[in-house]
């Protein structure tokens, strides 16, 4: 049994929570998979392919943002989001190398 972590979550474990917290609704989970390789989109797009009210998408892609999901970048008056790649590959990376050194 590891009893170093029963107080304190490893540091690049520590934003883990905020990821998998942001992925465990189904509609964040929905509005994550519109987006094409590359792809940004913006609010008005997704709430328009979406089920959701356009402030129930912008809640969701706050969520998302603020979890480094999606990054963000306003251009005029619109938003654009895209997938945060990198920081998704960090995060489920440090699960997958946990995995493999527990086993």
């Amino acid at each position: 049994m590891m009893k170093d972590y029963r107080r304190v979550i490893p540091e690049n474990w520590q934003a883990m929570s905020k990821v998998f917290t942001a992925l465990g609704d189904e509609h964040r989970q929905r509005i994550l998979l519109l987006f094409e390789p590359g792809e940004r989109l913006n609010v008005g797009q997704i709430a328009e392919v979406s089920t959701l009210t356009r402030s129930t998408v912008s809640h969701h892609l706050k969520v998302l943002r603020e979890a480094g999901v999606l990054n963000s970048e306003k251009i005029g008056k619109e938003v654009w989001f895209w997938i945060d790649r990198d920081w998704l590959i960090e995060v489920f990376g440090n699960v997958v190398d946990y995995i493999r050194t527990s086993t």
